[in-house]
């Protein structure tokens, strides 16, 4: 059966709180296979029938939201093309004099152009991003908290639906499920 890994929207934040366990028995009780998670934030591997990441995602999101009561939208992938992402943000040097730390805007589909372009030119002192397949690479030379280069800004500009994640988790879960 093919293997997906899924990073969470929006679950253990804000107020939306889900126990890991839990979560993996809705899973498994809605018929995916192997559900396992990495850390608290949503890092999620399954085996399903569907034949696609998108399929996938959209079931993943109906079951999730409708047992979590609050929407939680699934950026899915293959183990594959998890590992050409970081494959692809390895290949970028330090967008910022002297480097920063790296975060992953998964998304929902692909960045259209004129947003790519947007992101490339971020005008922000200490912020800089590029566009990947199926994702933003950003890397912050400031505090993150303080950043202005947020999910809801990328979100805002590329009209995707994303989620970050610290380049370091989307390795160790690329480590652990991928296909490195």
């Amino acid at each position: 059966m093919p293997r997906y890994v899924a990073f969470l929207r929006a679950v253990n934040v804000g107020g939306r709180f889900v126990r890991m366990a839990d979560l993996r028995g809705a899973l498994e009780d809605a018929g995916f296979g192997r559900v396992e998670t990495h850390i608290q934030s949503g890092n999620v591997h399954v085996t399903s029938r569907r034949r696609s990441p998108q399929a996938v995602a959209g079931e993943l999101t109906e079951v999730l939201s409708r047992w979590a009561g609050f929407e939680i939208p699934a950026i899915v992938r293959t183990p594959a093309q998890l590992h050409a992402l970081l494959e692809e943000a390895d290949a970028l040097g330090p967008l910022l004099p002297g480097g920063g730390a790296r975060y992953l805007a998964l998304a929902d589909g692909d960045v259209p152009e004129e947003a790519a372009e947007v992101l490339a030119g971020w005008p922000r002192a200490g912020e800089a991003a590029r566009a990947l397949t199926g994702a933003v690479l950003a890397e912050l030379g400031v505090d993150f908290h303080r950043s202005t280069l947020t999910n809801a800004r990328i979100e805002r500009i590329t009209g995707l639906t994303t989620t970050w994640r610290g380049i370091d988790v989307v390795r160790a879960v690329d480590d652990r499920w991928g296909e490195g």
